[in-house]
């Protein structure tokens, strides 16, 4: 099989876009016959940096046509299965996507980026592009083109760098990966590690084509094909033009599995030696982050306390495996400094012990009963840490972590070894910490600007004082009380781009009374009488 690569010129002024595109559509024309596989590289129809997005877009509806009935008609011509990627304009925007042509000119699929560039993800306000990526919060698995017995896979740009895809990659036992890029600001060494590591980890081709930035420059470009040893058949670094090479991508590369081992792919090799609970958060039982997340939601207060013993491992896991999108839970400090999940300063309400929390070690509280307070069927359940959650729980739902342990006392309490905890467990994304501490709100944001904060009514202020608290100290969300709360003050946390918290509605006529007024998030003890009620109307997950 001749595969072709093909690297057209690319310029960081916009007024070269029409030129370097006619160089790209005469560098199509200059295929032929003998080729069986073609790839262009990413954003084929804009191939200059136009800064101004409405110009962009103008550019792409201009030229986006163009190329892809001169592709269509490339692959016809060649008898070539052809690869060209460009903008396509969706219902909800502009998505970046690699066309899929057969040898008839036939579109066969469409791939959409998995892993959108924050460039691309960012509005236009916030100095972004500003593209349709909704779809990349979707689970679902890699895509695959089974065409003419050959399993073909896509990344593009971005994609590259994203590592822990690569495994999901080599279990789908591909033979070719199409690699549409730019990678402007990477080298021609860092490029050749990140593209070899792709094809020896996965076992497969890689047929990948970027832009020349010009022929003595040092950064992107690299057009190449490599196999699955890690060998580069072709790498044109930043030469223009066009490469060809022959491949058998049937042929894979298999290694003793070790010294001694039978021979198998790299991936199966280390396959059986996996440790997942060393690695990154990922999977997927994962949701998406906080700060991606739709709204409206409902989080699930103390666990799914209306059915379990509240703040325990079976009430927050329930509540998780019941479709939560978040999930709320109190914790205090025992006498030797544990963060333990309980709300009340003392034991007598949820357990067999008396007195307060704080008189007791943590191993002296293993000894007591939390959960045959609420029914005899969870006689002996064990109070849970907050470590106990995370290492169930991370990245399954978005945890409200409300941290009484700032509320009235030091306001910096054990919050490095909050954040510790909560970046071991690598869920920092997926939790924020809630207090009706400002100071606290403002000690987080200097600590870990990547963990959010919500600040909860102090028991006393006015709606419009509890968004004034938190529009100074910075905070993310506030949390307001059910009978303190106004649509006016909603709309004056979301102007200054503050979420909105309810405590609490336990009733559907309730949570669709604060859902209209604007409130983003209602907590609720009644988890599951709450999603039915509101699944079809009300919430969007």
């Amino acid at each position: 099989m001749k595969v072709t690569v093909i690297q057209p010129p690319y310029s960081y002024e916009g007024a070269d876009v029409q030129k370097n595109f006619d160089v790209l559509l005469s560098l199509l024309d200059a295929c032929d016959e003998t080729s069986d596989l073609i790839v262009l590289p990413e954003y084929s129809d804009i191939p200059a940096d136009v800064k101004d997005n409405g110009e962009m877009f103008r550019t792409v509806d201009r030229l986006g046509p163009i190329l892809l009935d001169h592709a269509a008609r490339t692959a016809k011509r060649c008898r070539a299965l052809l690869f060209v990627n460009a903008m396509h304009k969706t219902e909800t925007g502009y998505r970046n996507t690699t066309y899929a042509f057969d040898r008839e000119g036939t579109l066969l699929g469409r791939y959409y980026k998995a892993h959108p560039a924050p460039s691309e993800v960012k509005t236009e306000v916030e100095g972004g592009h500003g593209l349709d990526v909704a779809y990349s919060y979707e689970r679902r698995p890699p895509y695959v083109l089974e065409v003419e017995g050959l399993r073909i896979g896509f990344l593009t740009c971005y994609d590259f760098y994203f590592y822990e895809n690569f495994p999901q990659l080599a279990r789908e036992k591909l033979d070719i990966i199409i690699g549409a890029s730019l990678q402007r600001t990477d080298s021609h060494e860092a490029l050749s590690i990140i593209n070899r590591f792709l094809c020896y980890h996965t076992n497969a081709y890689l047929i990948r084509a970027s832009v020349s930035l010009g022929k003595d420059s040092p950064l992107c470009g690299c057009s190449c094909v490599i196999a699955p040893t890690g060998r580069e058949l072709v790498n044109m670094k930043s030469r223009m033009g066009l490469e060809s090479c022959e491949i058998d991508p049937h042929v894979k590369f298999f290694k003793p599995a070790g010294f001694g081992g039978v021979p198998k792919a790299h991936w199966e090799y280390i396959e059986e030696g996996r440790r997942p609970w060393l690695y990154r958060n990922g999977g997927a039982a994962i949701v998406p982050f906080d700060r991606v997340m739709p709204y409206p939601r409902l989080c699930s207060h103390r666990g799914f306390s209306a059915a379990m013993p509240e703040n325990t491992l079976p009430a927050l896991a329930c509540a998780v495996s019941l479709g939560t999108q978040e999930v709320e839970f109190d914790i205090r400090l025992t006498a030797d400094g544990i963060p333990v999940c309980l709300h009340d300063p003392c034991l007598d309400r949820v357990s067999n012990g008396k007195g307060n929390l704080g008189e007791y070690t943590y191993r002296e509280l293993l000894e007591l009963d939390f959960g045959a307070w609420h029914d005899s069927r969870y006689k002996g359940l064990p109070i849970a840490t907050l470590e106990d959650v995370l290492e169930k729980l991370a990245g399954h739902t978005v945890m409200n972590i409300h941290a009484k342990i700032w509320e009235g006392t030091d306001a910096s309490l054990k919050m490095e070894e909050l954040i510790a905890l909560v970046k071991r467990y690598d869920c920092a994304g997926h939790v924020y910490f809630a207090s009706n501490s400002a100071e606290a709100c403002r000690r987080l944001k200097e600590a870990a600007p990547d963990i959010g904060y919500c600040l909860i009514w102090n028991g006393e202020e006015s709606g419009k004082e509890l968004v004034d608290r938190a529009i100074a100290a910075g905070a993310h969300k506030v949390q307001f009380d059910r009978d303190h709360v106004c649509a006016e003050d909603i709309a004056r946390a979301h102007a200054n781009g503050i979420r909105a918290n309810l405590f609490y509605a336990d009733s559907v006529k309730d949570a669709e009374h604060y859902f209209s007024m604007g409130i983003d998030t209602v907590l609720t003890n009644e988890l599951l009488l709450l999603k039915n009620g509101l699944k079809n109307a009300t919430l969007t997950t």
